[in-house]
């Protein structure tokens, strides 16, 4: 199957993601918060970087749940700000 490629829209909002998620980390440590998601310490590093930018939804559920954050948020933080009204919330 191939892949249909990502567009600047889509990459720059995977750079934000993990701009958001990297912040809300704080100072806890890379590895704890991969653990306590069940994920690699491998892919929330390449999350937090931008180098997946189109992370699977449960994966980013999982990371919101242990950052606490509010996934309608993180989804209207990310929206282009001509959107983010249509999200409910």
């Amino acid at each position: 199957m191939v892949r249909t490629p990502l567009t600047d829209e889509q990459r720059d909002r995977g750079r934000a993601l993990g701009q958001v998620l990297r912040a809300a980390r704080g100072p806890r440590s890379a590895a704890v918060v991969a653990h306590e998601a069940g994920i690699s310490l491998d892919t929330l590093r390449k999350i937090e970087r931008g180098a997946i930018a189109a992370p699977a939804f449960f994966t980013v559920a999982a990371l919101a749940r242990v950052l606490d954050l509010d996934l309608a948020d993180l989804a209207r933080t990310l929206m282009p700000p001509n959107e983010r009204t249509t999200l409910a919330g």
